[in-house]
């Protein structure tokens, strides 16, 4: 913001222009009646408290107080939800926490939670802890500031130290579109009526996406259980009975014995692969890589062109690494002894035990098995070895294996196109909110009075008159329709001035902060309780 004289020497007209943005320093271009502020102006900044342990985890009290991690926990619309901990007046007293005002914008302000660039907003008064700060909106509606700093990243302002840090000077001196009251609201139901019909789209892709694995568990159940291939079998005048229960080690070789590299030079090249080179998510060696013979013939897995390889170490085993060894370098291959390798006889059919072990059936039954210590659990030899199944001949076999690679083929297709879809939801919405912010969602009316208005009356720049002290009492069947106390002084205002219709200049007089005030006169109209008149006044109708 501007500096110069000291705020209590500064005239009203330098206390304005202190409060609004350069032109040249100004983002973009917005309508004439908005203004460019700041975002202290609109509002106040406050830190959280620390949040000792011995009141942590309680949940039968009132005052929810979030932590960095609540933020995970708020809604489509942003709200929080998290009630993992909560505390009343007297653990609030002996915390020092501060009381957070409903509606408030919380984010992370310490350390690497910054970079995900999560904020929420509070539906009822709350506490922080000391890793997030709060944004109270005064001259704007709440979720106007919300949106508007969806379009922000707030890791852009965090000091440059070993832990980052947001501090609330410079988040107090962030350029802020400032749009005039009535605008502000426009622009918040549109944006929430836009973001309503993409929510639903995105939850429709959501779903698709996350019935994926359920989707590929059923297809491969269909296969190894012969029903994929039943027209099939009647084609060729097979049964079932063609099947044959056997188990693996009896038609492939688990691990089987290295090459003999005698008399193969040191400085022969082969192909290496790490267990980061296969991709759990296409099931192939994505990454492969070239060494020397002599570094790699002792202390590694030896495999050869057609093999199996199958992870046999947590959490790789069931994130599904799995592969087929393609072509090999000199045809010769070596990797992680975290592998193990699946070799095929003549019955099996590779790219079917392939399908097999990629199975969440079978990573589940390896994974009920696994011993050793937390972190590096592994799958036993004796459990691969062991594995029963039923076996098709090998005909059918190929058979399933094409209508298999054809099915998940299909899935995969339908997975990406959902991914795709959230992604452009993802892109869409962040394209609206900048439309928004400048004035682009053709909502703008600029015959409206100017938001430096809204700046005026939070610096004081224009006092605001004082409503008439009167004592009045509401009459009972309207007081039972009031909702909140600001509710209240707004009603009383009719009776302190004995008229049934008052501007809203007037009825903005109870409150200093002016969005609460206009909130609750909205939904007093809302209501029903008072009308807007064709000369902007508005009436007490009950």
């Amino acid at each position: 913001m501007a500096r110069g004289k000291k705020k209590e020497s500064l005239t009203p007209e330098e206390r304005l222009q202190a409060a609004l943005v350069p032109e040249s320093e100004q983002p973009y271009k917005v309508p004439e009646n908005w203004r460019w502020t700041y975002w202290g102006i609109c509002g106040d900044f406050q830190a959280g408290s620390a949040f000792k342990n011995e009141y942590q985890g309680l949940t039968q009290y009132d005052i929810p107080f979030y932590k960095v991690g609540s933020l995970k926990y708020s809604d489509s619309n942003g709200i929080l939800y998290d009630t993992s901990n909560t505390i009343n007046e007297e653990i609030r007293g002996k915390l020092k926490a501060a009381l957070i005002p409903e509606n408030s914008i919380i984010f992370a302000k310490i350390g690497e939670a910054i970079r995900l660039n999560r904020r929420s907003m509070n539906p009822v008064e709350c506490c922080i802890d000391n890793n997030l700060m709060s944004f109270c909106a005064k001259i704007c509606l709440a979720k106007y500031a919300y949106f508007w700093s969806l379009g922000i990243d707030l890791y852009n302002y965090a000091n440059a130290t070993t832990v980052p840090a947001i501090r609330k000077s410079d988040l107090e001196k962030v350029p802020f579109p400032l749009a005039p009251y009535k605008e502000q609201q426009r622009i918040v139901d549109r944006i929430e009526s836009l973001f309503s019909k993409l929510d639903e789209a995105k939850q429709k892709a959501q779903e698709a996406l996350d019935s994926f694995e359920a989707r590929k568990a059923a297809i491969l159940h269909k296969a190894f259980t012969g029903e994929l291939t039943a027209q099939w079998r009647k084609e060729h005048g097979v049964g079932m009975e063609s099947w044959e229960t056997t188990t693996l080690e009896n038609i492939c070789k688990v691990n089987p014995k290295k090459i003999n590299t005698d008399g193969l030079p040191d400085d022969l090249e082969v192909s290496f692969f790490p267990m980061a080179s296969l991709s759990e998510i296409s099931g192939t060696i994505t990454e492969p890589q070239t060494k020397m013979l002599k570094d790699v013939k002792s202390g590694f897995t030896n495999f050869s062109e057609g093999d199996v390889v199958f992870a046999k170490i947590t959490p790789c085993m069931e994130n599904g690494k799995s592969a087929i060894i393609g072509k090999l370098v000199n045809g010769i291959g070596y990797g992680t002894t975290e592998f193990y390798v699946l070799r095929c006889g003549e019955k099996l059919y590779n790219r079917y035990l392939y399908h097999m072990v990629r199975d969440i059936t079978f990573r589940n039954q390896a994974k009920a098995v696994m011993t050793g210590a937390v972190g590096q659990q592994r799958v036993p030899k004796s459990f691969i070895e062991k594995y029963s199944l039923s076996l098709p001949p090998f005909l059918e076999q190929i058979e399933i294996v094409r209508i298999l690679d054809n099915l998940l083929a299909k899935e995969q297709q339908a997975k990406e196109a959902a991914e795709g879809v959230l992604e452009q939801i993802d892109l869409i919405k962040k394209a609206i909110l900048a439309r928004a912010f400048r004035g682009e969602l053709g909502t703008n009316d600029p015959s409206e009075e100017s938001a430096v208005e809204l700046v005026k009356r939070v610096l004081a720049v224009e006092p605001l008159p004082k409503a008439r002290a009167k004592a009045v009492l509401i009459p009972k069947e309207v007081e039972e329709q009031l909702k909140s106390e600001l509710e209240r002084k707004i009603i009383k205002l009719y009776y302190y001035s004995d008229s049934q219709s008052l501007p809203i200049d007037t009825l903005m007089e109870v409150s200093s902060k002016k969005f609460e005030a206009l909130e609750s006169i909205r939904h007093l109209e809302q209501r029903g309780i008072i009308k807007k008149l064709l000369n902007g006044n508005y009436k007490l109708v009950r």
